[in-house]
């Protein structure tokens, strides 16, 4: 068997980050998770970077498919990647998720919790400058990595 650079596995079943641009109004966060809720459509992870005119909405929804047709039918300006989404057993875990990913030398770009998990397990969203890697890296420790198949209904 040839050996050198250890061949990167992609996860299987990424979970699906969309990052919407909002005008920075009272009530445009509220507008447009009531017209995701209205087609059954829930986030179930999400996080704001507030500027002076606009917003950026990081969210991860429960039917992915469903939420990109909706922003393209409502003209919602977004983005679509993946993340790489890690269940912990308890909070005190951070520091062994942090360390993991340190020793491997992958950058946390971003990171947010999960609003809702079955089981109530605390879980995070990660977005690394290596996201496959940073799987890998995760699982080999010991952690329960997520897909979209465990957030999806």
């Amino acid at each position: 068997m040839a050996t050198g650079t250890p061949t990167r596995i992609k996860q299987a079943d990424p979970v699906r980050q969309f990052s919407i641009f909002l005008a920075n109004k009272a009530g445009r966060l509220l507008e447009l998770i009531r017209i995701l809720n209205g087609r059954h459509v829930h986030v179930v992870a999400l996080t704001i970077l507030d500027t002076t005119d606009s917003a950026i909405v990081r969210i991860v929804v429960d039917d992915p498919d469903q939420a990109r047709a909706i922003f393209n039918e409502q003209a919602v300006a977004h983005t679509e990647s993946t993340v790489v989404a890690v269940e912990l057993g308890a909070a005190t875990e951070l520091p062994k998720v942090l360390s993991a990913l340190l020793e491997a030398e992958i950058n946390l770009l971003t990171t947010y919790a999960f609003l809702v998990r079955p089981e109530a397990k605390p879980a995070l969203c990660l977005n690394l400058d290596d996201n496959d890697l940073g799987a890998q890296v995760l699982s080999r420790g010991g952690f329960r990595l997520l897909g979209q198949g465990d957030i999806s209904r």
